[in-house]
């Protein structure tokens, strides 16, 4: 039903670009979300009618008078009945306050079992009209060191246009992003470009580059014991979710989702 509601507002389109070395599961079936994966959040968030406040970096978490009190690095702290995490497991762990000693030793333990893969991402953007000539819209590299798959990505979203400039999207095998993970970052940008230049001689000069580190890109092993939530305190309620708690595909973050909104309905 998810599926189908997204698609049906054209936030999602099946994938029918070609992708070179995809491995095809039995029965899986591929979409692409051609405005970035970033809609879909932004059509839930318009769908809930919740009033957001972005770039709030959350950092002690504490009880008051029986409600929670969220601080963050800049603005006062705020007050709020019910607390749902869901940022990758080890930034929960970071978190400060009266948090450090709700989460009881055995939770504590399931959630330091929690992994994730490291890893860069290459955003190269071009002026509009600059052609990229190759036979696929995306590709994994399986014999390189430093790249692991490269999207042309306006191909792969199927959303080619004349006045809109192309754009190339490296991601780095798991292996470099955990040996490169406190490099500096303009280094890691020479090394992935001078992979890529092999790979892609033919590469035109791109008009602007980004560089993005991934610290928590994948969950390479999910919380045990605890499908796709877990409840830190019952009243007031704190709880923590997110693909760290099932796995990273969007199937994983619906499965999430919906046990975090039962575990949340008896407290609104």
């Amino acid at each position: 039903s998810f599926y189908e509601e997204l698609v049906s507002h054209g936030i999602l389109k099946p994938l029918t670009a070609p992708v070179e070395g995809m491995v095809l599961r039995e029965g899986s079936r591929n979409y692409v979300a051609p405005q970035g994966i970033s809609s879909v959040v932004k059509y839930y968030l318009e769908q809930s009618g919740a009033d957001v406040s972005y770039e709030q970096h959350v950092t002690h978490i504490s009880l008051r008078d029986g409600r929670w009190e969220v601080s963050r690095k800049t603005g006062p702290p705020e007050q709020f009945d019910v607390v749902i995490l869901t940022m990758p497991v080890p930034q929960i762990l970071q978190l400060q306050g009266d948090i450090v000693n709700i989460i009881n030793e055995s939770q504590k333990q399931q959630l330091e079992s929690a992994s994730y893969s490291s890893r860069y991402a290459l955003g190269l953007f071009y002026e509009a009209g600059t052609g990229i000539a190759v036979p696929w819209a995306a590709q994994y590299i399986t014999d390189n060191p430093c790249i692991r798959f490269i999207s042309i990505d306006s191909k792969k979203r199927n959303i080619e246009s004349p006045e809109i400039g192309p754009s190339v999207v490296v991601h780095t095998t798991v292996t470099f992003g955990s040996e490169h993970l406190d490099s500096d970052p303009e280094e890691v940008q020479q090394i992935i470009l001078s992979h890529l230049q092999r790979i892609m001689p033919s590469l035109p000069q791109p008009s602007s580059i980004k560089c993005q580190r991934w610290r928590y890109s994948q969950v390479t092993r999910a919380v045990p014991n605890c499908p796709g939530q877990m409840i830190l305190h019952t009243q007031p309620l704190l709880i923590c979710g997110g693909d760290g708690f099932t796995r990273s595909n969007f199937d994983g973050c619906i499965e999430s989702a919906m046990s975090l909104a039962e575990a949340v309905k008896p407290h609104l």
